[in-house]
């Protein structure tokens, strides 16, 4: 028997497509996982309790600073100079920090003129300090006024720069 290419070549085509038509990749079904066996399920750990919360201390409240220098008046005034009222303004925010704190303000004045005048100036610029603390807003009664005239400088009067550093009011903590 005799074989020709036109029977072949079908057969051989055909042949050749069941054999492609096998070899697809087959696709896999998933396949549930097995149920677990039964088991006594415990209930979550509760949340931690949360701290018991601490009293917190108050801050403690911020020391006040009495340090007040260059408090100064003009030359036989009792008037401030505007540079003192920055330091006034200064004192006046400390001094409320404590209520109960009580000062000394003391009057100075330079040597010229009479120890009688330069003394009663210098109660004058006490006096002066303590009206700005009162007006603004600070107890009268916290304050003690003492004149000291010319007696004692906090530098030399024999220069008109000495002299001017002597006109001044200081303020002291009383103790």
């Amino acid at each position: 028997m005799k074989i020709t290419k036109t029977i072949i070549l079908p057969a051989l085509i055909g042949l050749l497509s069941i054999t492609m038509y096998s070899c697809k990749t087959k696709k896999v079904v998933a396949q549930p996982a097995p149920a677990a066996p039964a088991q006594e399920q415990t209930p979550p750990p509760p949340p931690p309790t949360p701290p018991v919360p601490q009293p917190e201390k108050a801050p403690e409240p911020e020391k006040p600073d009495y340090t007040f220098d260059n408090i100064q008046f003009e030359f036989n005034s009792s008037v401030l100079k505007t540079a003192s009222f920055a330091v006034l303004d200064k004192a006046v925010a400390e001094m409320k920090k404590d209520q109960s704190a009580k000062f000394q303000l003391n009057g100075h004045s330079s040597a010229e003129g009479s120890p009688e005048h330069n003394l009663s100036l210098s109660e004058d610029r006490a006096n002066s300090v303590k009206s700005f603390l009162v007006n603004a807003g600070i107890d009268a009664s916290r304050f003690s006024i003492r004149g000291l005239g010319e007696s004692e400088p906090a530098t030399s009067n024999t220069t008109e720069e000495g002299r001017v550093l002597n006109r001044r009011v200081e303020i002291k903590l009383i103790p």
